[in-house]
């Protein structure tokens, strides 16, 4: 549900740009076509019904998600067709949970091992539910390897399982330069995966890939599908890694300077506000919208240190800065609502509805 925000705000709070978030699913949209994709953005970036909605809107075929309250939240929101994108393993509860799911939405879950199937199988009736083989393709997270995926498949299929393809996450995309790499290694990888399921006579008709980073270099000859999650607002490490620039960031922390010393100004967002994560490229633990060479250097729970070099002017106490959180996913996750604004008016409020949806 959404809310008018007109009346001030006190500090510090999410603010979310929506013209800026139109261009970029627009621009989104407008490349999967244009490379042959079906686009499935993963809703657990955003959380949000509302910026789902604008996502299918501009011609996504479906969300993501990564748990399976997230699903039971979109569903209720009225999304029906949605894909787990990880390994689920159905416990007693969560098989219950997915046999609810699947009277209601298109759903799409992830194996990646012969005795998961199994035991899905076992939880679910027949051709209720759709199952991808996940398979590494260089993050080395979870996925088997894409040779084994066919096993995986069949075990499935003996199951009473639909299968439909294969998908991976190139996680390892997200470090310097190696957003390309990443691609290549997702399109032999999947390419591998597909092949495995062909010999035991499975069509891998889905071939579900991509990341934010690795996004423009998928191969779509070779992928069916991309579920890239960031794109549609942005963060500090997708400026720093070459993804994108601060002209696309939608989402930032507004925050207050309560306190100054020499070049650094303190502000009263902290760890509890942006999340902590610096991954051990990143040049800060954000970035400042007006003041690029800008630098969060430290993060306590309620305050953040920012560093102002020699070639930015120092704002003043009590001026608002736009803080860029370096991973915006955890950001959003610890906020209850987004304060949507235009043209730099706030027009309305968004409920982040899935906020801690983590089983």
């Amino acid at each position: 549900m959404s809310s008018t925000a007109t009346a001030p705000r006190d500090t510090p709070y999410l603010e979310l740009d929506l013209d800026t978030l139109t261009r970029n699913l627009a621009r989104a949209a407008a490349a999967a076509e244009s490379s042959g994709l079906m686009l499935r953005p993963h809703a657990k970036t955003h959380k949000t019904p509302k910026m789902g909605r604008l996502q299918l809107e501009h011609g996504a075929v479906g969300l993501t998600v990564a748990t399976v309250s997230e699903a039971e939240i979109f569903a209720d929101a009225g999304f029906d067709d949605l894909f787990i994108a990880y390994p689920v393993w159905p416990s007693a509860g969560r098989a219950q949970r997915i046999r609810g799911l699947a009277e209601r939405v298109r759903l799409r879950l992830g194996v990646d091992s012969v005795e998961a199937a199994q035991r899905l199988g076992a939880a679910v009736a027949n051709d209720t539910v759709e199952v991808l083989v996940e398979v590494d393709s260089g993050h080395h997270r979870s996925g088997v390897s894409p040779a084994d995926a066919g096993d995986v498949a069949v075990a499935a299929a003996r199951a009473g399982l639909a299968v439909v393809g294969v998908f991976t996450f190139p996680g390892h995309a997200y470090a310097p330069d190696a957003r390309e790499s990443a691609a290549r290694d997702e399109a032999s990888a999947i390419t591998q995966a597909a092949q495995s399921l062909q010999r035991h006579r499975i069509d891998p008709a889905v071939r579900s890939g991509a990341s934010t980073p690795s996004r423009t270099a998928t191969d779509g000859t070779v992928l069916t599908e991309a579920r890239p999650g960031v794109y549609a607002v942005n963060d500090a490490q997708q400026v720093e890694l070459g993804s994108c620039g601060f002209a696309d960031v939608a989402l930032t922390a507004r925050a207050t300077i309560v306190s100054r010393r020499g070049r650094d100004v303190i502000l009263d967002a902290g760890s509890k506000t942006l999340g902590a994560d610096r991954a051990a490229w990143a040049t800060g633990y954000g970035r400042v919208l007006g003041l690029p060479d800008a630098r969060l250097t430290a993060l306590s729970e309620h305050h953040a240190t920012v560093s102002i070099p020699d070639t930015e002017t120092i704002p003043e106490l009590g001026d608002e800065l736009r803080v860029v959180p370096n991973h915006v996913c955890n950001t959003i996750n610890l906020h209850d609502e987004l304060v949507v604004v235009r043209d730099g008016a706030a027009i309305e409020t968004w409920a982040v509805a899935a906020r801690g949806a983590n089983t």
